[in-house]
């Protein structure tokens, strides 16, 4: 079963939205070998949420997705999972539905599996159908990879610093969710100083930055070998421009990524913490007819979903619903 962490807040879940649950889920399943821990469904509200993850070696006992104990796991799960948002209907439009980011002004790059041998494991997703934006032996930067999705995402494969597989890993784990800031100061205090993230590591280069964020101890300089890392984009010269702002993912006609999420003890309590500091809230853990559940705004304007660790009720319901008048 999964661990319950107390105290600082751990980032939960990357949502992106799908077109069809029966094309992605099973690819995710199949190409990645992600756990599907539980679904979600909301009928009132037309939309079912996937949540898959890298499970860690000797991981046992997973319970049935959409069952009470999978929630109750699902809620507790000290590791980050990848969230997918069906809204019905979409899978019988034709062609795409959602924008994969990567163009003009969008701010969600791509999610990134890592693996022992980058370019072995190319040659099989290949056999398996898997179409790329570049294999690991094109372009300037060899030895990585960008895979697409059934929804076009970018999955960056990655090599890991050390070889897991003969320590009991899969073949991949979830490694990555990259988002592209307008400034790095700002986001980084956001995320460390109120999410409990630690900056394990940064690269500059000439038109560009990178930091790597994770749920690591204070002065860690890597992440945990089956935890991934929150990877921040800044192009250089973008935080001098008053007027730019990338696009979040919630735009209309742009809607793909969605948002991060983290878990909390107490929701409201880090809202406050959050307004207190000048953050500006999406959704107030009032508002709406989801009690109990926020969204906070980063920097940038991404959505950060804050949920009560462990939920409300003996369910592990992180939300309880507005009572319908008499």
């Amino acid at each position: 079963m999964a661990t319950m962490v107390s105290g600082k807040p751990t980032w939960q879940q990357s949502m992106l939205r799908i077109k069809d649950p029966k094309v992605s889920v099973p690819h995710y399943e199949k190409i990645y070998g992600m756990t599907l821990l539980d679904k979600l469904d909301f009928p009132e509200m037309k939309f079912s949420l996937y949540f898959m993850a890298s499970l860690p070696p000797g991981t046992k006992n997973v319970p049935k997705p959409g069952t009470d104990e999978a929630h109750k796991y699902l809620w507790s799960y000290s590791g980050t999972t990848l969230e997918l948002t069906h809204n019905y209907g979409t899978e019988k439009e034709e062609g795409g539905v959602y924008h994969p980011g990567n163009g003009k002004g969008d701010g969600f790059g791509h999610i990134a599996f890592a693996c022992d041998d980058v370019y072995k494991t190319c040659e099989e997703l290949e056999k398996q159908g898997v179409s790329f934006k570049k294999k690991p032996n094109e372009g300037r930067m060899k030895g990585l990879a960008f895979a697409y999705d059934p929804d076009m995402y970018w999955v960056e494969i990655i090599k890991r610093g050390t070889p897991l597989e003969e320590k009991g890993y899969g073949t991949f784990t979830l490694k990555q969710t990259m988002l592209r800031v307008k400034d790095p100061k700002p986001t980084l205090e956001f995320y460390t100083k109120y999410f409990g993230m630690t900056c394990v590591s940064s690269k500059k280069f000439n038109d560009f930055s990178l930091y790597f964020l994770a749920c690591a101890k204070p002065g860690a300089t890597e992440a945990d070998p089956d935890k991934p890392v929150l990877e921040l984009t800044h192009n250089h010269g973008t935080e001098s421009d008053e007027s730019f702002k990338h696009n979040t993912g919630n735009e209309e006609g742009k809607k793909g990524f969605g948002h991060v999420g983290f878990l909390v003890d107490d929701v409201y309590a880090k809202c406050k913490e959050l307004k207190d500091a000048g953050y500006k809230m999406k959704k107030e853990p009032d508002g709406g007819s989801m009690k109990g559940l926020a969204f906070a705004l980063d920097p940038d304007g991404y959505w950060v979903e804050i949920i009560k660790r462990g939920g409300y009720d003996d369910k592990g319901t992180p939300y309880y619903l507005e009572k319908k008048s008499e």
